[in-house]
C-alpha cells in the first residue's frame, strides 16, 4: 500500500450539467445523490484500503482550492496540486505523476475522476487490484473497460483482443465515434467504454509521455526540483501555458502500443450528464425521477430537480430535464441535453454569474 498512489482530477466545471453544476460550484463539490457526501469526498473515501490517504492527490483549478481543503480536510497543501489554466487531462496527469514519482519512484498510480459514480464500490476494489497486480509487475498502462448498454457516441470506446486473459491488450481507442459506428462497436461484441480510470508504474508512464509528448516531458521533468517546495507554485503558473489542452487518451493511450485493459462491472457513471443521473436514479410509477417539492400531472420519463423550498407543478411533459440551482431554471428535451453547453454560452452572453 505504501507505494500505491491515487490522482483525483478534480478541476472541470461539467458544463453538461448546468445549472447545478456551475464554474463557481462544479458537480464533483455537490451531494448529487443526496447521500451526505459530495462525489469528491466518496471517490476519495473509494480509495480506503488501497493506499493510505497522504498518498491521495487531488489536481484542481486554482479557484477550487478552498473547497477541496474544506471537503477533504486531512490533505495538505502538497497533496493539493492547483492549475492555473485548464489544458485537459495529459498535463494534469503529467503534474501529478511527476510529482508523485519525485518522492517515490517506484510509485504505482491510479489515476481516476472525481465525479464518477460507482454503486459496487467492492467489486471496484478488487478490479483495481488486479490492474494493480499487472502494473506492479509489467511495463504496462492500463484502463478500465465497461461493458456498453447502448451505442452511446458520448463514450470513448476501447477494442481488446479477446482471450482468456483478466488483463486484455488494446488493439484500438476510439473517441466518442458517431452513432452508425458506436452500433457497430456494440454488435461486435470486443469494443467496452473507456471508464476514463487508468493504472501504471509511474516509470512506464514516464516513458510513454517521454515518447509521445516530449515536451511535457521536458516541463514537468525540469520541475523535479521544485516540487514539495515554495517554488513548485511559481514553476507550474510559469509553464502551464505551454502545455497544449490534450486529453491523456489523445496524448498517450491512443499512440502507445503497451496499453492494457480490464473488462470491469461495478456499477459505473461517468455521470457527465442529466440522462446519466437519470438512468441511475430510482425512478416512480410513471419513469419520473424527482427531487424537490413537485407535484405531478400527466408527466412520463422526466428528471426532475429543483429546491426545496419551492413548490413546482407540473403537467404535460416527456422526456424532459427540469432543473433549478441558484436562480437558474432550465427545461430542457432528454433528447437535446448535449445542446447544454450552447445554452450555457448563450446564458453566459447574457451574465457571467450565470455560467
Amino acid at each position: 500500500m505504501q507505494n500505491t498512489y491515487v490522482i483525483i482530477m478534480a478541476g472541470g466545471v461539467g458544463t453538461r450539467f448546468w445549472p447545478f453544476s456551475r464554474t463557481n460550484f462544479p458537480k464533483q463539490f455537490h451531494d448529487v445523490l443526496g447521500t451526505g457526501k459530495s462525489l469528491l469526498q466518496q471517490t476519495a473515501d473509494r480509495f480506503e484500503g488501497i493506499c493510505p490517504t497522504e498518498n491521495i492527490y487531488v489536481v484542481t483549478s486554482s479557484e477550487y482550492k478552498d473547497l477541496v481543503k474544506k471537503q477533504l480536510p486531512l490533505l495538505t497543501d502538497d497533496q493539493i496540486l492547483l492549475e492555473p489554466h485548464r489544458r485537459n487531462t495529459a498535463p494534469c496527469i503529467a503534474y501529478a505523476s511527476y510529482k508523485i514519482g519525485a518522492r517515490n519512484p517506484e510509485a504505482n498510480i491510479i489515476v481516476a475522476p472525481a465525479d464518477h459514480i460507482i454503486l459496487k464500490e467492492e467489486a471496484f476494489r478488487d478490479t483495481i487490484r488486479v490492474a494493480l497486480g499487472a502494473t506492479r509487475l509489467n511495463d504496462v498502462l492500463v484502463t478500465l473497460g465497461i461493458q456498453p448498454t447502448r451505442p452511446d457516441t458520448g463514450y470513448g470506446y476501447i477494442q481488446y483482443i479477446p482471450d482468456k486473459m483478466t488483463v486484455k491488450k488494446v488493439k484500438t481507442f476510439t473517441e466518442k465515434p458517431h452513432l452508425e459506428l458506436a452500433e457497430q462497436f456494440l454488435e461486435s461484441g470486443d469494443f467496452v467504454w473507456n471508464a476514463g480510470i487508468f493504472v501504471w508504474n509511474v516509470q512506464t508512464l514516464k516513458k510513454a509521455v517521454k515518447k509521445h509528448m516530449p515536451e511535457l516531458a521536458e516541463l514537468f521533468g525540469d520541475g523535479e526540483v521544485h516540487y514539495y517546495t515554495p517554488s513548485e507554485g511559481p514553476y507550474i503558473n510559469k509553464i502551464y501555458s505551454h502545455c497544449g489542452s490534450v486529453s491523456i487518451d489523445n496524448g498517450i493511450m491512443e499512440k502507445a502500443d503497451n496499453v492494457h485493459v480490464v473488462l470491469s462491472s461495478f456499477g459505473w457513471s461517468d455521470l457527465g450528464t442529466w440522462k446519466s443521473l437519470y438512468e441511475i436514479s430510482e425512478k416512480d410509477e410513471n419513469e419520473n425521477v424527482v427531487e424537490g417539492q413537485v407535484l405531478l400531472h400527466d408527466t412520463r420519463d422526466c428528471i426532475i430537480k429543483t429546491p426545496k423550498d419551492k413548490l413546482l407543478v407540473v403537467n404535460g411533459l416527456e422526456g424532459f430535464i427540469v432543473a433549478e440551482y441558484d436562480g437558474v431554471l432550465l427545461i430542457c428535451r432528454k433528447d437535446d441535453e448535449q445542446k447544454v453547453k450552447e445554452l450555457v454560452a448563450e446564458a453566459k452572453a447574457v451574465d457571467v454569474q450565470y455560467s
